[in-house]
């Protein structure tokens, strides 16, 4: 018998591909040695990256891993890159979204909030991302809760936190207060269910966001995208002109309206008549010779004190029919404009004109004061109003060289340029221009000359408005507010914080607040007198929670603050801030209010909390429709992992669209990913053994290593992450070729296969980590740094330049890399072909287009 040799006798490694054995292997291995554990190092510089936070209503779909994936690849391309990186991960686990899920599985929704996250968590694990989980921070935990009611009352301290009654937009079937920013669509329903919302009055907790809306709308230092700026632009909507007193004409009702009687005096008395006053603003103060009647909202609180008896029944039935309607339905420009006289007048200040005062639904409180001077001649709806009701126009802005416009001929209000006429020998002349704002020489005038009048004053109007935080429901973080019959409103002090949630509460929502409903947990004692007073039963908006979680990432177990100073000195701001477009107005316009708020409380520093922000879009179902369980088109990321490991599902989830766009999901073109990924398992462990190539193979090998490696930088510095995949699958091909060239054991050859690994890593990470493991390389890949760009390796030998003949192409001609314009000419003109449609003509011009192209005229 022949004998073994003890070569022979060693069993054979097993090459097989396996990503379940390998993906848990290494999972688990980076978990023991905490690969990704975060820590202050001064040595190197610090990459803050952060990707929205998910709310755990229920187990992740394909959506979760698209925005996540992505961002966890550059996180790690940045950490090899040489910089220390934070990437955390945690749970938006209060409000509406788990609420509402808990509600329906009939559990309550601390039980069923954490045990989601529970799964949640798992199912993050099996991404194989880099989050660092020592650092993760639960909003409904009340070690993070403390700090978010902590952070309530600094705002309340500085004067940023009030109460007041508003007529609030309040979701019929969540039965809560819905922000504007929660009511979507035409119709105005909630975002959560889909209900058509109506208004309802109640108390109300709100913070003074407008303070910051001139700051909101500046940009600077901050790498955010444009439509993101212009979003928040649009929403906080800064309007330049000027607030404008009219006074109240009291004799035109004939004194059948009593000043003290309609309680519109003061503790001292009633107010004099004359000094009624009803501010207005109006981006066109130089119109104002030309306001002939005043139109109030329907909800102006001085409707119903200035309404004559005789019209009351009318402005009545008018008030109900226009609540019924939504603001965008009562401001449509193409609607049919209504309205009712309410019977009283009030005085034009800048002619003494007595002017007639009605309510229409085309005017809303929310813009402005709920008043308006109505100028037919030069606005829309104003013009259509007063003809259907017979209302004075009064021209007061002439287009140059035109005839002197007039009342009775005009068809349509002038809304162009020209100059003042009808407003006084002082005004008329004075040039209009379309400018807003001070830009316009008549609006800069007539502000210039109000405010020594005493009649008005410059003035700057937002559509924006604050922020509306009460909510009337049990899953959310309390608001830390107690009411004394004696001292009113006052904050719990810091020692009893948190103010946390009873757990033997009815969560089910009535229309109150549960906390209400509770026979004890409202009752406590007032932190001023120490006698009996009743806490404050609503809670927060879950947007405040997610306002400040950047900061308790920084140190989730610190309990002297929120956030430990020192990570906050080295780790703030976010440098790279990723997530859905869908947050422009407001999560990521709340934040920035946050931050600069906290700024002014001297608990933060900067001006802005997040220096780059990307937006991923969307994952639509195969049907092309949004994803949702009722739909049955929701992608379940578990299964795919199961069938083909996280890599696979990785490598998909960057290359199917483009990151920024998203796309519908097709379950068919996973397969080329899958083959990618075991294509380069088969072409780095396969026992090829060394033979030799070609000088020519090795250097068109590392040429196009070097080529990939410039453009994979290059897109992974500009999140370009589609063609990241398609450029690792382009120089995949060319490997094999090169290995049937015979350049495997080549220098080169190792150099590529480093070098692919390392470009592998971000987005596989278990696959490169194993790969890497077997070529006995020390670990870990992701602690190697990021391989450099040989510029001269990637330079091309010759290069092929389309030759056009009076504007068409009638060759290609290939010359030396190196070769200068003239003799790129040379070689154009010397084609045959070239030749051949010169028909022995000399040419006129011979251009080399950016040594792109060559451009005979002929």
């Amino acid at each position: 018998m022949k004998e073994t040799s003890a070569k022979e006798e060693k069993p054979r490694q097993d090459k097989s591909y396996n990503p379940q054995n390998i993906e848990k292997k290494w999972q688990d291995k980076w978990d023991a040695d905490q690969l990704y554990r975060s820590i202050i190092d001064n040595s190197k510089p610090k990459h803050y990256a952060l990707t929205m936070l998910p709310y755990p209503s229920g187990d992740l779909h394909i959506g979760h891993w698209y925005a996540m994936t992505p961002s966890d690849a550059r996180a790690r391309y940045m950490r090899m890159r040489g910089y220390n990186v934070l990437f955390p991960m945690g749970f938006d686990a209060f409000g509406l979204p788990a609420e509402n899920a808990a509600i329906k599985d009939g559990i309550h929704p601390m039980k069923r909030t954490f045990q989601n996250i529970e799964r949640m968590r798992k199912q993050m694990r099996s991404m194989g991302a880099m989050f660092d989980w020592e650092r993760e921070a639960v909003s409904a935990s009340p070690e993070y809760y403390k700090w978010t009611e902590w952070f309530f009352i600094q705002l309340y301290k500085a004067g940023l936190a009030y109460r007041k009654m508003s007529a609030v937009d309040w979701c019929p079937k969540c039965n809560t207060t819905l922000a504007r920013e929660q009511v979507w669509g035409d119709d105005r329903h909630c975002e959560r269910c889909g209900t058509p919302v109506i208004k309802k009055n109640l108390d109300q907790w709100f913070f003074k966001a407008t303070k910051y809306a001139d700051e909101l709308l500046k940009f600077d230092g901050i790498d955010w995208p444009q439509t993101v700026k212009t979003l928040q632009t649009n929403w906080i909507d800064r309007s330049e002109g000027a607030e404008v007193f009219f006074r109240l004409d009291w004799e035109s009702v004939e004194g059948k309206l009593g000043i003290q009687e309609k309680g519109m005096g003061t503790e001292d008395g009633p107010t004099p008549e004359s000094q009624v006053m009803i501010p207005v603003f109006t981006t066109r103060p130089d119109t104002l010779w030309g306001a002939t009647f005043m139109v109030f909202s329907p909800e102006h609180p001085l409707v119903d004190k200035i309404t004559a008896p005789d019209n009351k029944a009318a402005v009545t039935e008018y008030k109900a029919q226009a609540a019924r309607q939504t603001e965008i339905q009562r401001g449509a420009v193409d609607k049919e404009k209504t309205g009712v006289f309410t019977g009283a007048y009030a005085i034009n200040p800048v002619n003494q004109e007595r002017i007639p005062i009605w309510i229409a639904d085309y005017v809303m409180m929310s813009y402005g004061t709920g008043a308006i001077m109505a100028v037919p001649a030069h606005d829309e709806r104003d013009f259509a109003f007063a003809k259907k009701y017979e209302l004075p126009i009064v021209p007061v802005i002439q287009p140059e060289r035109s005839p002197e416009a007039k009342s009775e001929t005009m068809e349509a209000a002038y809304v162009g340029p020209g100059v003042m006429v009808n407003s006084g020998d002082f005004f008329n002349g004075t040039p209009v221009n379309t400018e807003k704002g001070r830009k316009n020489p008549s609006i800069s005038a007539v502000i210039d000359w109000l405010e020594p009048q005493g009649i008005g004053k410059e003035s700057v109007n937002y559509r924006y408005r604050d922020w509306l935080i009460s909510r009337q429901r049990y899953w959310g973080a309390p608001i830390p507010m107690v009411n004394c019959e004696i001292h009113g409103w006052n904050p719990v002090p810091d020692d009893q914080l948190p103010v946390e949630l009873p757990e033997d509460v009815e969560w089910r929502p009535t229309g109150e607040s549960p906390l209400k409903l509770h026979p004890t947990w409202k009752n406590t004692t007032c932190p001023v007198c120490n006698g009996p007073a009743t806490r404050e039963t609503d809670t927060m908006d879950t947007f405040m929670c997610s306002s400040w979680y950047h900061l308790r990432y920084l140190s989730p177990k610190y309990d002297q603050g929120p956030f430990d100073p020192a990570e906050y000195k080295y780790w703030m701001p976010v440098d790279t801030y990723t997530g859905g477009i869908e947050h422009a107005t407001m999560h990521l316009l709340y934040t920035r209010f946050f931050h600069k708020a906290l700024r002014d409380a001297g608990i933060v520093k900067g001006d802005e909390p997040m220096m780059q922000l990307r937006n991923q879009g969307m994952v639509l179902g195969e049907d092309g429709d949004k994803m949702s369980k009722s739909k049955g088109n929701v992608i379940a990321p578990d299964v795919l992992v199961n069938k083909y490991g996280a890599d696979s599902v990785r490598a998909y989830i960057m290359f199917f669209a483009r990151w920024e766009m998203g796309a519908p999901w097709d379950s068919q073109g996973i397969e080329g990913a899958v083959r990618w990924v075991r294509r380069v398992w088969t072409l780095f462990t396969d026992p090829t053994q060394p033979t030799t190539a070609s000088a020519e193979v090795t250097k068109n090998l590392r040429r196009k290593v070097h080529q990939t490696l410039r453009k994979v930088t290059r897109d992974f510095d500009n999140f370009e992450f589609n063609t990241i995949i398609s450029s690792l699958m382009e120089l995949m091909n060319e490997m094999y070729k090169a290995r049937e060239a015979g350049a495997v054991g080549s220098q080169d050859w190792n150099e590529a296969v480093e070098i692919y690994l390392k470009m592998m890593a971000p987005i596989t990470p278990h696959i490169a980590e194993e790969l890497w493991s077997q070529l006995g390389k020390p670990y870990s890949i992701h602690t190697q740094p990021w391989p450099t760009v040989d510029e001269g390796a990637t330079k091309e030998d010759s290069i092929e330049l389309p030759v056009q003949i009076n504007g068409k192409v009638r060759d290609r001609v290939i010359v030396p890399a190196e070769a200068t314009e003239d003799e790129i000419k040379s070689a154009a003109l010397a084609s045959e072909t070239v030749q051949k449609f010169l028909e022995g003509k000399e040419p006129r011009k011979v251009i080399v287009a950016n040594r792109k192209l060559v451009s005979i005229v002929v």
